[in-house]
Parts: C-alpha cells; sequence; structure tokens
C-alpha cells in the first residue's frame, strides 16, 4: 500500500492554480505551526505592564476580598457595600482566541513570474493556517474574496469547518481562470469593501490573518484594518512576485491577456520608474501597518513560505 503523498514544505509552492488535495496536504506542516503568533506573558491582573491581549483577553474568574496590592479599578463595589468588606475582581487569560483568515483571491493576484501565483501562495498560506488553528483547538473561519464577490465561512471548531474553507479558497482560485468581459473593478474599493466586511464578522479577541498583495491598498482600506487591529491581533502577510519589483533586461516583449496582444519596450529610464513606484507603495504600506500595530510578515513566490511564516510568527 503507497504512503500518502506528502508535500515538501521547504521547496516553493508551484502551479497557476490550485489542486484542492495539495491544500489538504498542508495539515502535515500545520502540526509544527501554532495559528498564534509568540508573544511576551505578562502579568495576567492590571498594573504598570502592558498587556498582551486585546478585546477579550482577560475573562473575569471570580471575586475574593481586596489584599494590598490589587488595582484599585478591579474592586466589586456591589459585593463590597453588601458585604462591608472590601472585594475584589480576579481575572484570567481567556484561552480560545478564534482564527480568522481574509484570503485576497482578487485578479491582481492572478499573477506570478517563477515557481507560482501569488493567489495560490496565498491558498497554500491560508490553508496551513487554518489547520494550525484547529490543532491549537481554536475556532477557524473567515472571508475569502474576489474583486466583485466574497464568501463568509463561519468560525467553527471543525474539520468540516476548515475543509470548508479551503474548498472555498479552491472554488475562488479556480473561477481566476475563468475569463470576464466587464470592465476592470476598482482595486481600491475592492480592498476596503473586503475589510469592512471582515470587520463586521470578526469577533473582538481573534487572532486575524489578511493575506493578500495588497494592492490598492489607500485610505479607506487603512481605516478598516485599523479599527479591525483596536480589538483585535492582526498580522499582515504580503505576497508579491519578483517581477513587481525588478523588470527583465531592456528590450521587446511580447505581451497577452488571453485576448489581446501588444509589444511592450523596456528601458532604463521606464524599468526605473517602475522600480521605484513598487519601493514607493511597499515604504508606504509598511508605514501603515506600524501605525495600527499590525504585525507584517512578507512572502514572496520565488521561495518556501514555511520557514519565513515561522519565523515572522516567532516559533524560531
Amino acid at each position: 500500500m503507497s504512503k500518502p503523498l506528502r508535500s515538501d514544505f521547504s521547496a516553493p509552492v508551484k502551479g497557476a492554480v490550485v489542486d484542492q488535495q495539495s491544500l489538504i496536504h498542508t495539515r502535515f506542516a500545520a502540526s509544527k505551526l501554532k495559528a498564534t503568533p509568540r508573544r511576551r506573558h505578562f502579568a495576567k491582573q492590571g498594573g504598570n505592564h502592558a498587556s498582551p491581549f486585546k478585546g477579550r483577553g482577560l475573562a473575569f474568574h471570580h471575586v475574593r476580598e481586596y489584599q494590598g496590592g490589587d488595582e484599585i479599578r478591579h474592586i466589586d463595589w456591589r459585593v463590597t457595600a453588601r458585604t462591608a468588606k472590601a472585594h475584589t475582581k480576579i481575572f484570567e487569560e481567556e484561552k480560545e482566541r478564534p482564527v480568522v483568515l481574509c484570503l485576497d483571491q482578487r485578479a491582481s493576484m492572478f499573477f506570478g513570474s517563477q515557481h507560482c501565483f501569488k493567489s495560490v501562495l496565498a491558498c497554500h498560506v491560508a490553508a496551513t493556517l487554518a489547520w494550525a488553528g484547529l490543532e491549537n483547538n481554536d475556532r477557524v473561519g473567515g472571508l475569502v474574496f474576489a474583486d466583485e464577490h466574497h464568501r463568509e465561512v463561519r468560525p467553527r471548531r471543525s474539520h468540516k469547518a476548515v475543509l470548508n474553507f479551503i474548498h472555498t479558497a479552491a472554488d475562488y482560485n479556480q473561477g481566476l481562470t475563468q475569463s470576464k468581459e466587464t470592465p476592470e473593478t476598482n482595486n481600491a474599493q475592492s480592498l476596503a469593501t473586503a475589510f469592512e466586511e471582515l470587520r463586521r464578522i470578526t469577533r473582538p479577541g481573534s487572532t486575524v490573518y489578511v493575506l493578500s498583495d495588497f494592492a490598492g491598498y489607500g485610505p479607506d482600506a487603512e481605516r478598516q484594518l485599523h479599527l479591525i487591529a483596536r480589538h483585535n491581533d492582526v498580522i499582515a502577510i504580503s505576497h508579491s512576485d519578483p517581477m513587481e519589483e525588478n523588470l527583465p533586461a531592456n528590450g521587446n516583449y511580447p505581451v497577452s491577456n488571453g485576448r489581446e496582444r501588444l509589444q511592450l519596450s523596456l528601458t532604463n529610464a521606464l524599468r526605473e520608474q517602475f522600480l521605484n513606484r513598487h519601493q514607493r507603495e511597499q515604504h508606504n504600506l509598511q508605514a501603515s501597518l506600524k501605525r495600527g500595530g499590525i504585525h507584517h510578515i512578507a512572502l514572496s513566490t520565488d521561495s518556501a513560505y514555511f520557514l519565513t511564516l515561522q519565523r515572522g510568527m516567532g516559533q524560531i
């Protein structure tokens, strides 16, 4: 009897379209990955130390008599009045932190110059994080969005929920191959709309992963993402391709979208302009994420994602 296929997670992902079975196989890598980034732990009770938990990070546990050094703001005044003795509320770390995945499958993600398309890489990373969340006994769900529509997967703690998310991701990814005659959509608007929908479905205290190339990231999208980050731990995982930074050598290149064909003439001036624009966009994105307190992990289609993901999450 042959052994089950296991993907080589030390090699770059390959392909222009995802294979649903390969997304299911990312479960083998997920066992070595924690879906919640490692962070420093502080005292569970309030004090002079900053708390690493947002939203529902601390949950009420019980009430006991006040002791010297307890936080005055945690005094339970109702119990104190009833017993004529000062009592304080005790809190404990809330264990459950739902994992919410926001997966970008817009037309801008349907690009790659070497091993795979950005859309394919994002699906593999999302599937790995979904399995890792389930491995950690968290509820897993999220949002998969294209240029003009999206689909919500309600967070649940079950294999069925992860498989549902994987099926949705594969469905949207394969939909990118279908030629559409509709006019180009507004990338900025579609990203802001997706983040607004993500904010609606995300429960405070969640771990939120945004997997996107962030094409069209502007003020509206920034505002929505920063609002999400106020009550959740948000990790932005950006996807890029080497050709988005450096164009090929000077010369004439035939370019086609499958329906039309044209000749592209590359010069030093054009290549420099292209590079400057890319660097400016990346600088603005990183500055925006930093302002919002959002952790950033950068992935590229030309390298293996797993070690970069572990390193970005502080697990190696």
